[in-house]
């Protein structure tokens, strides 16, 4: 089993690049950091943590790729991603053409993990209608797999026009990285994850071995093979419990939860985690 870490990269914690040669110097696999453009002030939206106050990382968010073409610069091998990327908030055109440099550039060691999102007040200083946010980054995320896979490539739906267009460079990996979906298990994710995704990145990683059946059924919905999907729990809290559980259904990665702390203290907790690497 691979393991890799997710943290909240701000400007009061740890930079990417210390960070990114810490975890791969330690063995670890991969690197996730998550998206916030902004936090609105109105905050009308509830923390998704059932907190009363919104953590402060939430609103001192580093930009992704940004952070992570810095982290994939200063490393060899660490596979470096995002977890998640609010695509429906997003152009897909000018997405696609930093996912495109940064997997080209870092040599395919980019993953793209994708998601909904779930701060209305935030999606709708982009112009998103939360109602259409599923359907919105589903148009996002093909028009950009036509950017990455076709050398002339369009698309037309509901919500992305792109006539004919020329957009290089091109992914390291033919087609584009892998697009990782995140959400709570349901028949509207696992529809997605069967259509458009390689993946499913489940927070904390509760629940997989229940949910198994409903995302095997949308693929054969699809005429897909279930053993196409990789299953990434994201985020988790690490025991030899929960570990061992996760090889016996054949979790390959596991993405494991640094808090946002001080320098120190981030790498402290990559040492406790190495030893899972050695184990």
């Amino acid at each position: 089993m691979r393991f890799g870490v997710t943290m909240f990269l701000t400007d009061q914690t740890i930079g990417p690049r210390e960070l990114a040669r810490a975890v791969e110097e330690r063995g670890l696999y991969s690197l996730y950091v998550p998206e916030h453009t902004h936090i609105p002030t109105s905050r009308l939206t509830p923390p998704p943590t059932g907190d009363a106050e919104l953590a402060e990382e939430y609103k001192r968010t580093l930009d992704p790729f940004v952070a992570l073409s810095m982290a994939a610069a200063t490393t060899d091998r660490l596979m470096v991603g995002t977890g998640i990327c609010l695509v429906a908030q997003r152009d897909p055109i000018v997405t696609a053409k930093a996912v495109a440099t940064l997997d080209a550039c870092s040599g395919g060691r980019f993953v793209f993990g994708v998601g909904f999102g779930w701060n209305e007040d935030e999606a709708a200083h982009h112009g998103l209608n939360m109602k259409q946010r599923r359907d919105v980054a589903r148009e996002h995320v093909l028009a950009m797999k036509a950017l990455w896979r076709d050398d002339v490539a369009s698309f037309d739906g509901d919500y992305v026009h792109l006539g004919p267009s020329w957009s290089w460079p091109k992914p390291a990996r033919p087609g584009g990285p892998p697009v990782l979906l995140g959400g709570a298990a349901g028949p509207k994710l696992f529809a997605h994850i069967a259509e458009y995704g390689d993946g499913w990145i489940p927070i904390g990683g509760a629940g997989v071995r229940a949910a198994l059946p409903e995302l095997r059924r949308a693929c054969d919905d699809r005429g897909r093979d279930p053993e196409t999907v990789r299953i990434v729990p994201f985020g988790t809290v690490p025991s030899g419990g929960k570990l061992d559980y996760y090889r016996e259904i054949g979790i390959e990665e596991v993405v494991l939860r640094l808090a946002s702390t001080t320098a120190d203290g981030a790498l402290r907790k990559l040492d406790e985690y190495a030893v899972l690497v050695e184990s």
